[in-house]
C-alpha cells in the first residue's frame, strides 16, 4: 500500500469510486484550490483503495485543528488497517502543519468508523451531537440536494 496526498483534478476523479458520488471536475479543482484542504489516497497495487479527507480549521482564540472530514475504504480493501493508516498519516499532516489537534465527528452506531478511529489512537470526548441546514444552491446541486 501506499498512500499519497491528491494533487490533480484527475487523481480525484480516479478515487471517486470511494465518495458517496460521482466527482465533478469544478468541485475537484476548487477542493484542491482551497487552502487547508486536503486529500490524501491509498493505493493498492496502483488502484485507488481508500481515502481521507481533511480541513484545517482556525479560530482566534483556540488557533489550527484538523477536521478529518471523511474516510472511506473500498468494501475488498477493508479490515486490512487501511483506514488506521490513512488517519494516522492525516493525524502526522495535521501534526506537521502545526495543528494543536485533529478531530472526527462519527455516528455513534457505526461501529467500524468507532473502532478504526480507536485504533488510530482517537479517545472518545464525551456526547456529540450535530445539527445541520440545508442551504439551496443555484441549480440545486450539491450533497444537500441529494438528501
Amino acid at each position: 500500500m501506499e498512500i499519497r496526498r491528491a494533487r490533480t483534478v484527475a487523481e480525484l476523479t480516479a478515487a471517486e469510486g470511494l465518495f458517496d458520488g460521482p466527482a465533478r471536475e469544478e468541485w475537484a479543482t476548487r477542493f484542491l484550490a482551497a487552502a487547508g484542504h486536503l486529500m490524501l489516497i491509498a493505493y493498492v497495487d496502483g488502484v485507488p483503495a481508500g481515502m481521507v479527507s481533511g480541513v484545517e480549521m482556525c479560530h482566534p482564540d483556540k488557533g489550527t485543528e484538523m477536521c478529518l472530514y471523511e474516510l472511506s475504504v473500498a468494501e475488498p480493501h477493508r479490515r486490512r488497517g487501511i483506514g488506521r493508516e490513512l488517519t494516522r498519516v492525516l493525524a502526522d499532516e495535521a501534526r506537521g502543519r502545526g495543528c494543536y489537534g485533529m478531530w472526527v465527528g462519527v455516528d455513534t452506531d457505526n461501529e467500524a468508523a468507532l473502532a478504526t478511529y480507536a485504533s488510530a489512537g482517537a479517545v472518545d470526548e464525551g456526547v456529540f451531537t450535530m445539527r445541520g441546514w440545508a442551504l439551496p444552491t443555484e441549480g440545486g446541486a450539491g450533497p444537500a440536494a441529494a438528501h
